[in-house]
């Protein structure tokens, strides 16, 4: 098993999602069609798991270190928030976000194929490497559905009524997501100590994973103490996840990343 099947995968799995979404979206007319949505949209995050469970057996390491990698994780991660969400508070169009947003991502590594089948470096085979880019990934996927929530409150609040259970639903999102933000965290700071002896460096990446985590953090204090404010926050909240894909890909582009552990390989 390796990257030559990711097309089969890909397209049973987007298959699978579309049909469930589209039996779960006329559920209301159709009830009987909301169970069989549901099979099918965990039949393709299953599909989905089991590539990367035979993707990781192939390759004899962590499918963790390119970019297209991180992508199947996160394509992975947010439909299963996506459903959980679904589950809890029945957002329709939130599952819909989740699975098209997976989708998009694994269109994404269909069209641009990255097949590196590398042993990693000493550094990457510390065993506080793999929980620690899995915690990211959860945290990233939840983190990015909350942006998106606030979107809609800021839409609400500028075009309609602002629905308190919007609000209610990114703070969520944001509690848990922050959660496993800093468990990450943490997680590299151990890899860090055991790879090369400190525990912070202050490297390209960690000084954008720290911002990251600050924004969040700013978002939580203030919806604590200005509980009454809808504003600020959300604008807080929309805008953090620029911060989150600068630290996630977009430092791999600045120059002083690039001698940077961090940064995930191409070639």
């Amino acid at each position: 098993m390796n990257w030559i099947n990711y097309p089969s995968f890909g397209l049973a799995v987007i298959i699978c999602w579309i049909i469930g979404v589209f039996m779960i979206s006329i559920s209301p007319k159709i009830k009987k069609a909301e169970w069989p949505g549901r099979i099918f949209v965990v039949t393709g995050i299953i599909i989905l798991m089991v590539f990367l469970i035979l993707l990781w057996i192939r390759l004899e390491r962590p499918p963790m270190r390119t970019l297209g990698e991180t992508r199947l994780w996160y394509s992975f991660f947010l439909p299963v928030v996506g459903y959980i969400t679904y589950l809890r508070w029945r957002y329709k169009w939130f599952l819909s976000y989740a699975l098209g947003l997976a989708s998009l991502f694994m269109i994404i590594n269909w069209l641009h194929p990255e097949t590196y089948d590398k042993t990693l470096m000493p550094a990457l085979q510390s065993p506080w490497f793999v929980p620690h880019v899995i915690v990211y990934m959860f945290a990233y996927a939840l983190l990015a559905a909350s942006s998106l929530v606030a979107l809609k409150g800021l839409y609400q609040v500028y075009y309609s009524s602002m629905n308190q259970s919007t609000l209610r639903l990114a703070d969520n999102l944001v509690y848990i997501g922050f959660s496993f933000l800093t468990l990450g965290l943490l997680f590299g700071a151990l890899w860090a100590k055991e790879a090369w002896g400190h525990y912070w460096t202050w490297d390209p990446k960690e000084t954008w994973a720290f911002l990251t985590w600050l924004n969040y953090l700013i978002y939580m204090h203030f919806r604590k103490f200005q509980p009454k404010k809808v504003k600020i926050p959300l604008w807080v909240l929309s805008l953090a996840f620029v911060v989150l894909l600068i630290c996630w890909f977009g430092i791999n582009y600045l120059p002083s990343a690039q001698n940077s552990v961090h940064v995930y390989g191409t070639d």
